[in-house]
């Protein structure tokens, strides 16, 4: 009886703790989103506006500098403060909310699960401080505030919960966090649909029939979908690693980056590569893709990112992973729609190190009859990028390659 009361008032606290994060998760990310998207609308009626990115650049550092945050805060500041080496400023919410839709309403190239995930984890410990939680319970309430932002953005509540479940350390499962995020995806998601919002994106496959040849062209598709990870990776840090290089100053690291994206797009004003892009996602989950689509995307979101602008890296994957599917599934013999999804769930798997929450994206986003294809392209995708990641703060607890502890830092 006295392990059943333990396990019982645990159950009911975080009912209750993570249901109250769940309902400050929903409101906040409901309008994130909805800024967002109202700012990337905004942009696409006046071009005109990309002329303003670098001021748009100046005024973010400026917010940053002027609430005493000198040195770049991003998502791996909220993954080391699961574990407990590092504490998330509850200034940042604020912060990264308005920094991102700048980005977004001045044309910067980026998502917004960066944002949602700090968000989420500045929502949490500020929660947390609220209920005077201990050290251990703060690193499960960060936990469920990112799974609530990001289930009201994308609409995708169990994707949600795995996610953070698997983001921070690789090969290590934080189950004691299943109910608490659990409980605070549902609560954020149930608000999001309350306000209109469901899947971001939503589209029937034209799946193959399993059979050898198919389960073959998946197979190498996987394959791309490693090699690509790889490079938008690498060309993310080597972008980074530039601007760290040759400006100190943030003002000016950031001002530059602004004038290269407007040249960028002088070079390229169609438009699809400013903003998350989500456009050029439904042409490419519909068979139409450029083949050169994904890689312009990369260095647009580069060269947003390692500027100083704010948004997210996953938003940008599903773009290289879907027109890259698109246009190299079609020379493998598969409808190019469905091969677009695949590149899609597959580099998501491959940049976050986190096949069980890539397969259920591919379930909540396209419906469980391609899950087999979801599976053999995940895991090969995920073995074969090796110990890259876009999170530099991610544990690779486990080797990918045999049953060994190896505890390294993603690349």
């Amino acid at each position: 009886m006295k392990y059943a009361r333990i396990f019982v008032r645990s159950f009911f606290k975080w009912l209750l703790i993570a249901g109250v994060v769940g309902v400050i998760s929903g409101g906040v990310g409901t309008l994130f989103r909805l800024s967002v998207e109202n700012a990337n609308v905004l942009r696409q009626a006046n071009t005109w506006l990309i002329f303003l990115l670098p001021l748009g650049g100046l005024l973010i550092v400026g917010c940053y500098q002027l609430c005493g945050i000198k040195s770049p805060i991003g998502t791996d500041r909220v993954i080391g403060s699961v574990r407990a080496e590092e504490e998330v400023p509850v200034i940042l919410g604020p912060l990264i909310f308005v920094s991102t839709v700048i980005t977004h309403l001045l044309g910067g190239s980026a998502g917004r699960e960066g944002a949602a995930l700090q968000l989420g984890g500045s929502i949490g410990t500020h929660v947390g401080k609220l209920f005077r939680l201990d050290e251990k319970d703060m690193s499960l309430i960060v936990l469920s505030g990112m799974s609530g932002v990001f289930a009201a953005l994308f609409g995708t509540p169990l994707t949600s919960v795995f996610f953070a479940l698997e983001v921070i350390s690789v090969g290590v499962i934080y189950y004691s966090g299943l109910v608490p995020c659990l409980v605070s995806a549902l609560v954020a998601y149930s608000i999001s649909g309350y306000f209109g919002f469901d899947l971001e994106i939503e589209k029937v496959l034209a799946v193959p029939d399993f059979g050898l040849f198919p389960v073959l062209r998946v197979a190498v598709l996987g394959v791309c979908c490693a090699v690509l990870s790889i490079l938008y990776i690498f060309t993310m840090d080597r972008v980074d690693d530039i601007f760290e290089k040759f400006f100190k100053n943030p003002y000016l690291r950031i001002l530059t980056g602004g004038i290269v994206i407007v040249g960028l797009s002088m070079l390229f004003p169609s438009g699809h590569y400013n903003g998350s892009g989500m456009g050029v996602i439904f042409q490419a989950l519909d068979g139409e893709a450029d083949w050169w689509a994904f890689l312009v995307k990369i260095l647009f979101t580069a060269v947003t990112l390692g500027a100083g602008f704010k948004g997210g890296e996953i938003v940008p994957t599903f773009f290289i992973g879907s027109t890259m599917g698109c246009f190299v599934g079609g020379l493998l013999g598969l409808d190019p729609g469905f091969a677009a999804a695949i590149g899609l769930i597959a580099t998501f798997c491959a940049v976050v190190n986190s096949p069980v929450a890539s397969i259920l994206l591919g379930i909540e986003l396209f419906g469980a009859q391609g899950l087999i294809f979801f599976g053999i392209a995940c895991s090969i995708s995920y073995m074969l990028s090796g110990y890259y990641g876009l999170y530099g703060s991610q544990k690779i607890m486990y080797s990918k390659t045999k049953a060994k502890y190896i505890n390294i830092n993603a690349k």
